[in-house]
């Protein structure tokens, strides 16, 4: 249950390699990139390496401005395909092992059964896909008020898929943050969908800010996942307050949570 800096949120106003230096300083072992195509995989790569860092987890492009992917959308596989390939590139230059597919949001007069038999359809070509590169493919679910019209805004949603598709190299991405903004209890919403959690990301529900381990049902969140025997990633998605380094004194309160849970 290792943090890992979500450097396209923390460390705002610094270039990629300087935000990867400060996330090193501040004792993160790992990085997430929402969108990793802005820079060189060669580049990116190298940067890791001087840092002595892992990339736990990209996002598929995302598709034109304003869209959060293309999964589920009729008539635009072939793109969501290109998109997988592009995304595995990545994984391949950088050593990434996870990457959210996004489902992205059904277009005006689709249906949603279209839109689902889409998604499972790309996902069924997909897996496969990631499983030979030994890229595991997470779904995640988004909420409503940051992403409206997303095609799944609660995780059981999302692990409905996950479990439609059956395949061992698509999995779950839970975000305390877009489930708590669905105003769900964080622990009984992970406990429902704990078999299939690959990937955590956490922070505050109120404007996306530093998280607050003590807060009692992120906490009891915390332990259930720590109980449970869960060894991956928790990415730290959320906007600074103000400096990253001044903020990450709730680092303390969550390293006494799951030292207590064991």
């Amino acid at each position: 249950m290792k943090l890992a800096a979500n450097l396209s949120l923390l460390y705002p106003g610094l270039p990629l390699p300087e935000k990867a230096a400060a996330a090193a300083r501040d004792g993160f072992a790992a990085i997430e990139l929402l969108d990793p195509y802005t820079s060189d995989s060669a580049d990116l790569h190298a940067v890791l390496l001087q840092h002595g860092l892992t990339l736990a987890l990209i996002n598929t492009p995302m598709g034109a401005p304003g869209e959060k992917g293309l999964g589920c959308i009729p008539g635009r596989e072939d793109e969501f395909r290109a998109g997988v390939s592009r995304a595995l590139d990545v994984c391949a230059a950088t050593g990434c092992r996870s990457i959210h597919a996004m489902a992205g949001a059904p277009p005006d007069g689709s249906s949603r059964k279209a839109c689902r038999e889409t998604l499972l359809a790309n996902l069924r070509q997909a897996a496969p896909m990631a499983a030979e590169a030994g890229v595991t493919l997470t779904l995640e679910a988004l909420n409503r008020h940051d992403a409206p019209g997303y095609f799944y805004h609660l995780p059981t949603e999302a692990a409905e898929i996950v479990a439609a598709v059956n395949h061992p190299a698509l999995r779950l991405q839970f975000d305390f943050y877009h489930a708590q903004r669905e105003q769900l209890n964080v622990d009984r919403a992970l406990q429902e969908v704990l078999a299939w959690v690959h990937h955590v990301q956490i922070a505050h529900p109120e404007q996306r800010q530093e998280p607050d381990p003590s807060d009692p049902p992120v906490a009891a969140a915390l332990r259930t996942l720590r109980r449970a025997g869960y060894t991956g990633w928790i990415g730290c998605e959320y906007r600074p307050k103000g400096d990253t380094t001044a903020g990450l004194g709730w680092r303390d309160a969550y390293q006494t949570i799951i030292t207590d849970a064991v």
